[in-house]
């Protein structure tokens, strides 16, 4: 069990490095909606035009501007076409009423919107009747006033207007969102291939921890470590496989730890891992080659890497702050890129008001966003798991740096 020191980005390497081999990823299919927030593996080509075929635009009346030299115009109504109507053939000096969606009528080049209409209720005069064997004469007996001439190809969607087949609707590497899932929905496709999900396992360890919705007995606390490392892991792109937890029993640890390499790729740990006559995770996989170090931060400093069936596991820190900070500095980038995910950028924004900070150490401060400044959430302790959710980002203080003045620039990581 090598020991050490080491800086947070000395640190960060160590588990890039360890966590390589999560970077090689497969492909599988997934249903359009179990596609959300999965990266696509490949280009997705439209297999047909969008729009389908040439449809109004409005509600309105379709025409051929060639037969209308002047407005008004009164023109006999050969039809009525509704969304999800067929096709039917225009005859020229006629209109043919029409709602939005609808097919246009073969011949027909224009549509004029119902707000620039009026109907005429009359008896359609003889000489303008349609013949009556024409089945699609739904309007027979109505008539309309054109009240201005239209430009070819007024209020028509034209085939293809919106992507082409053979184009691309989306390219590789495109994280679904909903508008992504209304596109490939609306091609007619029913699934994707996507980027596989690095899978995770989480263990937190601790005699006192018991389940949310236990009574909590004397020395007794709810476990947030389990479930919050399974969020943050699922949160950035990782399938969760197990979420378990272990009291500070060797044989059970390890057993736990076991089963949870034969199911992940990368396991995480919480707990177990500090100076005291209770420590765990350090007890089994010590003398296993396990690696704990010191890394220079707060909070987060006592860290561990090891390899367990030729599975990696890292090992946080107990503490609810300190486990979920070092979730963020060192395992969601590599998370996120075995996952296709776009990495998250560290923003710099002004300080609301000062702040002192420990030197020797980097400190990740809980801190939220106000406006285009920054503001540190009051309290550092490690435990104040309900300080730690009304944070929307961390405050990343350098190790040689003891004094902030209000409105100082400052570096902050997103959570």
């Amino acid at each position: 069990m090598a020991g050490g020191r080491r800086s947070v980005e000395e640190h960060a390497r160590h588990v890039a490095t360890l966590l390589s081999p999560l970077l090689i990823r497969g492909t599988e299919p997934v249903p359009l909606l179990e596609a959300l927030g999965r990266v696509l593996a490949e280009d997705v080509v439209a297999p047909i035009d969008l729009p389908t075929f040439r449809n109004s635009q409005m509600d309105g009346y379709a025409v051929d501007t060639a037969s209308l030299t002047a407005a008004p115009a009164t023109l006999p109504v050969r039809a009525v076409l509704a969304a999800g109507d067929g096709v039917v053939a225009h005859v020229p000096g006629t209109a043919t009423k029409i709602m939005t969606g609808a097919p246009l009528p073969t011949g027909a080049d224009a549509v004029v919107p119902v707000e620039d209409t009026v109907p005429v209720e009359d008896t359609v005069p003889a000489e303008d009747t349609v013949p009556a064997e024409d089945t699609a004469a739904e309007g027979r007996g109505l008539r309309v006033t054109v009240c201005t001439l239209p430009e070819p190809g007024a209020y028509v969607r034209e085939r293809g207007s919106d992507i082409h087949r053979g184009r691309t609707l989306l390219p590789a590497g495109t994280v679904v969102a909903a508008r992504h899932v209304a596109a490939l929905a609306a091609v007619g496709l029913t699934h994707v291939s996507v980027r596989t999900r690095p899978r995770v396992a989480v263990i937190s360890t601790g005699s006192e921890l018991v389940p949310g919705g236990s009574v909590l007995a004397p020395g007794k606390i709810h476990d947030s470590n389990g479930p919050a490392l399974a969020a943050s892991a699922a949160a950035n792109g990782a399938l969760v496989v197990s979420v378990d937890r272990s009291g500070d029993d060797a044989e059970v640890f390890a057993a736990k730890l076991a089963r949870a390499a034969s199911v992940a790729e990368v396991v995480f740990t919480s707990g177990g891992v500090s100076k005291g006559d209770f420590e765990v995770v350090k007890d089994v996989l010590g003398p296993r080659g396990a690696e704990f170090v010191s890394v220079a931060m707060q909070p987060g400093g006592p860290q561990g890497t090891a390899l367990v069936d030729s599975v990696p596991v890292l090992t946080f820190p107990g503490n609810p702050v300190s486990a979920l900070v070092s979730f963020e500095v060192f395992a969601r980038p590599v998370l996120r890129a075995a996952a296709g995910l776009p990495a998250v950028e560290p923003e710099t924004r002004p300080l609301s008001t000062g702040l002192s900070s420990v030197p020797g150490k980097r400190q990740f401060l809980r801190a939220r966003r106000d406006g285009g400044a920054v503001v540190a959430i009051p309290g550092a302790g490690s435990h104040l798991i309900a300080a730690m959710a009304t944070a929307d980002v961390l405050l990343d203080i350098p190790a040689d740096t003891s004094d902030l003045e209000p409105g100082e620039l400052v570096k902050v990581l997103p959570l």
